[in-house]
């Protein structure tokens, strides 16, 4: 059993509280295959940073705002296979309101889509289009907190991809890793690792102070 205490908890979105992966997937690779790209270079990269980065990475030639305008806009209205993570409204039912938010890479309006699957809405939500830097960088994971009026470093964070656990880790957070898109060997750098939400607990004091307790 593994203990941390904070004041805040912050969320990555897609692999964490929503299941999109095979969303994320499919419309990444036929964006691919339209422009001639390798899918598996792609894929390589695609989960847990901003799609304009994979998009410069993988197509430098290319417009990188429209490619993403337009993949996000697909990637928003595919629902097909897109459901919650097991686990995740239990899970959220149990931190106050205002102690927790969602930082995800990906746009407001994909966020806003895949939170109409059940979420309640957070208090606190920064996405692609809030911040200059993307994962691996600290500043998505900084903001949140500020978002919470949280020390950073009194924040929890539950990420399922390398480079969200960096970017937690960058801006002084320890970090939970979900076992979802990657297998947990690929979280080695998490504090601690789990296969699903419901090996984390939720405990409020009277402060209002969380004790997250890690199966």
């Amino acid at each position: 059993m593994r203990t941390f205490f904070c004041s805040a908890i912050l969320f990555d979105l897609d692999g964490v509280l929503v299941d999109s992966t095979g969303s994320v997937d499919r419309q990444w690779r036929i964006w691919a295959r339209e422009r001639n790209i390798d899918e598996e270079q792609v894929m390589a990269i695609a989960h847990g940073v901003r799609a304009v980065e994979v998009v410069r990475s993988v197509a430098p030639q290319l417009d990188a705002e429209a490619e993403v305008r337009s993949l996000e806009s697909r990637e928003a209205a595919d629902h097909d296979g897109v459901q919650l993570m097991p686990g995740a409204v239990d899970l959220i039912r149990t931190i106050p309101q205002g102690l927790w938010a969602v930082v995800t890479s990906g746009s407001r309006l994909v966020a806003t889509a895949r939170l109409q699957f059940g979420i309640p809405l957070p208090k606190g939500m920064v996405t692609a289009d809030d911040v200059i830097h993307g994962k691996p960088h600290p500043e998505p994971y900084l903001k949140g907190a500020e978002v919470l009026g949280v020390n950073p470093a009194e924040c929890v964070v539950i990420e399922d991809a390398p480079a969200g656990i960096r970017a937690a880790h960058a801006a002084g957070m320890k970090v939970i890793g979900l076992a979802s898109t990657y297998p947990p060997s690929a979280l080695g750098e998490a504090d601690a690792v789990v296969q699903k939400l419901a090996q984390i607990q939720v405990a409020t004091s009277a402060a209002g102070k969380l004790t997250l307790s890690v199966e």
